[in-house]
């Protein structure tokens, strides 16, 4: 009795283990082939759910359903107009077909690998093919002009093909050279493009100069706006104190007159205020005349020491 129960046992760890191994599960992320002896068996696998294969003769090679990811390296290529730039690209692609897939690349790595070889040598084909002007613009656009200065600068030449169209051919002709692999390229991008550092250098020191011809013309310009500026205060400034200083010596001579013309009808009643109008402004022009440290000699025939005279 206890061996038959071993035996039942065994017979079903030997079941399970069969059937462990003639079962796997295929998610909605990936596809599959079933190898035997490292040679694919049958049609490839791409419906999700569960799937058969012989036990321990098969094997089963899991392929990404997703759209995958290619990075380029950063690479120095000439243009067609003789100018030397880095280019990095990237690139989405995808299996299209597992089992040519598996037979000509085997993994991703693989096909990572020969996509590096097909992507940046037709990088580089149209890269030289290609003027700079090219590669960094896609439309004939006007530029916006903010300032008139700018009008003589921002000056674009049109082109004829544009970054767009070269990234398009770019695609096209890789798809062309990945048909056999059992891949597909979805999209092909210039991420990123630069001078190299020699030829940066100059396009910058050429760009200062040029803003700082802009820089000096606009200094000049203002100069010559400060100077006359500067004139048109000092005329203005000259004429208004001229037309004060006529304004007030004419208030002046009009308050003289009228002060002059009220002295007169107060003083000029009879004599008695005469000689006292007199005697009151000899007396005021002895008083600016003198201070403290002026000495005054009067002969007796002075107007002013007429009126010490009437005193004694």
């Amino acid at each position: 009795m206890r061996k038959s129960i071993i035996g039942y046992i065994v017979v079903a760890f030997i079941a399970v283990l069969l059937l462990m191994n003639s079962v796997y599960i295929l998610d909605e992320t990936q596809q599959a082939i079933v190898t035997q002896f490292g040679k694919p068996v049958g049609d490839p696998r791409t419906t999700p759910g569960l799937n058969f294969k012989t036990p321990f003769l098969h094997k089963v090679q899991f392929f990404d359903k997703r759209y995958l990811e290619w990075d380029g390296d950063r690479n120095q290529v000439p243009t067609k107009d003789k100018k030397f730039i880095f280019v990095d690209t990237y690139a989405r692609w995808e299996i299209t077909d597992p089992l040519q897939f598996f037979i000509r690349l085997r993994d991703e790595r693989s096909a990572q690998s020969r996509l590096d070889d097909i992507l940046d040598g037709e990088t580089r084909n149209a890269i030289a093919s290609h003027e700079l002007l090219d590669l960094v613009r896609s439309t004939n656009r006007d530029p916006e002009v903010t300032e008139e200065f700018m009008e003589e600068i921002e000056i674009l030449s049109d082109i004829s093909v544009g970054r767009d169209k070269i990234e398009k051919i770019v695609l096209e002709k890789a798809n062309l050279r990945t048909t056999d692999l059992g891949v597909r390229i979805l999209d092909f991008r210039f991420k990123r493009m630069n001078y190299v550092d020699d030829v940066r250098d100059r396009v910058y020191d050429r760009m200062i100069s040029e803003r700082n011809r802009i820089a000096d013309q606009f200094r000049s310009e203002g100069q010559g706006e400060a100077r006359v500026t500067e004139g048109n205060k000092e005329r203005d400034l000259a004429q208004i104190q001229s037309e004060a200083f006529r304004l007030a010596e004419e208030i002046k001579g009009k308050a003289d007159a009228e002060a002059t013309k009220i002295y007169a009808a107060a003083f000029n009643k009879n004599r008695t205020s005469v000689d006292l109008y007199k005697f009151v402004r000899s007396m005021e022009s002895l008083e600016k005349s003198l201070d403290e440290n002026t000495s005054l000699i009067l002969s007796s025939e002075s107007e002013f020491f007429k009126y010490f005279k009437k005193l004694n």
